[in-house]
């Protein structure tokens, strides 16, 4: 029977009152808590000029969590690749790739990460760069091939180096991409969920097997919050709940706040369209609550992996959400 993988989406996003050094350390410890949680692989996303977010350079993140952890998959979720030059990013995942054999994943992106003032100070060709993701892909496959080592541009350190592409996508786009290229697709359905079904079905029908993966593999991303009690979740909720209200109206709030007793009008709030609408894949609550909406979603999409998202203002409660989620993971494949 189908097993389903687990993993985690770390944004790294910093809470009220916490620094970013502090942030960054409880990154790296919940990552080993997920290796000894049993998690597949823990991948961090590429952000700019967002005080409340501190994975700015997921590469140097990636490089510290392989050092200290021993088994798990590390990668970028992704990398935004009209930022970099293809060659640089080959250099630096195929150090990483050396340094940690067959434990990183190079998951690619072509949004900036950010707004748009700052893509232009990061890359001022930047929207250029958008149109030529698929050129930028190839040749980053390019470099990675050990035939590359008879081309006037290498990068020997990677020749040969296994290190998995993963395409990113929030739309349909995406999907014809990693599909014509036979590459593995992860959708941002933790945020972006109104094309989930049709990008997975666009994907699996026109996969073409590729040297690298013979068959289709979808990786969708679910907000998860689980603790002892409903309410205790829907508590540890309120703080995504008013980061994504903040997004929405524009509203100010650089930091994730603290966690409040779930009030009438936030409750109120939720019920907006298009607050339900991003938070579709949203699944708060005790063990057997989540477990089984956990199954829903599973057998609604098929798909091949979750990986997680949980934005807590408290660390300790967000390894423990994670905990009980890996639980409910193992159960659920012990059951199939």
């Amino acid at each position: 029977m189908k097993q389903t993988a687990y993993s985690i989406l770390d944004l790294v996003i910093v809470s009220e009152g916490k620094t970013y050094q502090q942030t960054l350390k409880a990154s790296i410890e919940l990552a080993k808590k997920a290796e000894s949680f049993g998690y597949k692989r823990v991948w961090y996303a590429e952000h700019h000029n967002m005080a409340g977010i501190a994975s700015n350079a997921p590469q140097i993140i990636i490089s510290q969590v392989a050092q200290e952890t021993k088994t798990l998959r590390v990668g970028s979720g992704g990398i935004m690749l009209p930022n970099h030059s293809p060659f640089i990013i080959t250099e630096q995942f195929g150090t990483l790739g050396t340094l940690f054999p067959n434990r990183i994943d190079l998951g690619l992106g072509r949004a900036p990460g950010t707004d748009q003032e700052t893509a232009h100070a990061i890359r001022p060709n930047f929207l250029q760069a958008t149109h030529s993701f698929p050129q930028d892909i190839e040749q980053i496959q390019n470099y990675f091939l050990e035939e590359n080592s008879i081309s006037k541009v290498r990068v020997p350190i990677a020749e040969g180096v296994p290190v998995p592409i993963y395409i990113l996508g929030s739309s349909t786009d995406s999907a014809h991409l990693a599909a014509k290229k036979g590459l593995p697709y992860a959708f941002a359905s933790h945020f972006a969920t109104a094309h989930l079904h049709n990008a997975i079905t666009i994907y699996r029908n026109e996969f073409k097997p590729s040297e690298s993966f013979k068959a289709p593999y979808v990786i969708a991303g679910i907000n998860v919050f689980i603790a002892d009690t409903n309410e205790e979740a829907e508590t540890m909720a309120t703080s995504f709940f008013k980061m994504i209200i903040a997004l929405l109206t524009s509203t100010k709030r650089e930091h994730l706040e603290k966690p409040m007793e779930m009030t009438a009008e936030l409750r109120e709030t939720i019920k907006h369209p298009a607050v339900k609408q991003m938070t579709k894949y949203t699944f708060i609550g005790s063990k057997s609550t989540v477990k089984q909406d956990i199954q829903d979603f599973l057998n609604e999409t098929q798909v091949d992996e979750l990986i997680a998202v949980t934005n807590t203002y408290d660390a300790n409660s967000r390894i423990k959400s994670y905990r009980y989620f890996a639980q409910i993971m193992k159960e659920l494949n012990s059951e199939s």
